[in-house]
């Protein structure tokens, strides 16, 4: 296992890395170095863990939103019509019942979108 030390909103952070998985490592940290500093530099949220909750959070509701949307595009391409293939409308619906549970325990820490 390979060690690599890397910096998130301007913390090092030593992590081990797959031989292979250097490339694909450094852009899981850049991606959440961007969206802690976007949460930091909004001013809303202080806290560096609760600013990481909020980036994990989005970064994860972003990863769902993508693979539901590759997911009805493929379904469309094989020329299923129905939405998100007619499985997966019930998983959207309970996700953004669960953002807004999550926005109202949170509350003045700021929104998650």
């Amino acid at each position: 296992m390979k060690q690599l030390e890397v910096q998130i909103m301007g913390q090092s952070y030593l992590l081990g890395c797959p031989p292979g998985g250097e490339q694909r490592l450094l852009e899981a940290v850049e991606k959440v170095d961007t969206a802690m500093c976007r949460i930091r530099d909004a001013g809303k949220v202080k806290a560096r863990d609760r600013i990481a909750v909020l980036a994990a959070l989005n970064l994860a509701f972003d990863a769902e939103r993508n693979a539901s949307q590759q997911l009805h595009a493929a379904s469309f391409a094989n020329g299923d019509q129905t939405l998100n293939g007619g499985t997966h409308l019930a998983d959207d619906v309970r996700l953004a019942q669960l953002m807004v549970r999550i926005d109202q325990a949170l509350g003045d820490d700021g929104r998650l979108l």
